[in-house]
């Protein structure tokens, strides 16, 4: 997949699933410049349909519907799940059940590109003051990096198996700007989002590759120097709104986990962040 080598769009059709999410709404409208037809998808509403698009209503969970969801498809951007702690029956069937549908799904059409939305939370139990690179071993900070670990582990074994080349993006926090003083060093702005998944999706040859989801920021947890080859080089930082998190003297409970560990709030089993 050659963008500088394609003739107009690269792509006929794209599949987007988790359109109505925040990352999603985000992306819908930049893929139509890569491809004739975007096919987005969700269980929540969508907005009206642009020309180049196909709205699908699918329950990931409904093998039947992702298995026709995905005919017909170049190549697929994976957003759809619960991007939050949730109950584990609710997390099985969005983010566990429907990975493996949508996997399963590509394999049965010949799809051979799948650009998967994993988390930082995937790694989140590991400490503050460790730098993680693509090697680095889960470490899962909830029952939703769990489910984040077993998509990346059941599209390595796709990779492995069937041929199906992955990029894994265990994005950080990814919103309008920071909320909280731990997004500062976890912030990926919605431009350097767009264009890692651009990155993800023409680059050649990428197999099976796991990237951190996170733009410039001064103080940094991750290390992409393995997914190099991808080209990804973040625009944006999180510098232009420290000021907005003044520096405050150290947690008298120096014990605290929420400030120990990468996941923050989520590894005391009260999310109070998104992480995408």
């Amino acid at each position: 997949m050659n963008e500088s080598t394609a003739a107009g769009k690269p792509f006929k059709r794209l599949l987007l699933t988790g359109a109505a999410g925040n990352l999603g709404r985000q992306l819908r409208g930049a893929l139509a410049q890569w491809a004739q037809i975007v096919r987005a998808s969700d269980v929540a509403p969508l907005d009206d349909a642009a020309a180049h698009e196909e709205l699908r209503a699918v329950d990931l969970a409904d093998r039947a519907a992702v298995t026709s969801l995905v005919e017909g498809v170049d190549a697929i951007v994976h957003l759809g799940g619960i991007s939050v702690e949730a109950p584990f029956d609710d997390l099985l069937e969005a983010n566990i059940r429907g990975t493996y549908n949508l996997y399963e799904a590509a394999r049965r059409h010949g799809v051979k590109r799948v650009v998967f939305a994993s988390s930082n939370h995937a790694i989140g139990f590991h400490p503050v003051t460790e730098v993680l690179d693509a090697d680095a071993a889960q470490r899962p900070d909830s029952l939703y990096g769990v489910t984040k670990c077993f998509g990346e582990s059941l599209s390595r074994y796709y990779f492995d198996r069937f041929g199906i080349e992955t990029v894994c993006l265990r994005i950080g926090s990814s919103f309008e700007e920071p909320k909280n003083p731990r997004m500062l060093v976890t912030y990926l702005s919605y431009r350097d989002f767009i264009e890692l998944v651009r990155c993800s999706l023409f680059t050649n040859r990428v197999g099976h590759t796991v990237v951190y989801g996170v733009s410039n920021n001064p103080l940094k947890w991750w290390d992409n120097t393995k997914a190099g080859f991808l080209g990804f080089n973040a625009q944006d930082s999180s510098d232009e709104f420290r000021n907005r998190f003044p520096a405050s003297a150290p947690s008298s409970d120096l014990d605290d986990p929420a400030q120990r560990f990468q996941g923050g709030a989520f590894v005391l089993g009260e999310p109070m962040e998104r992480s995408r």
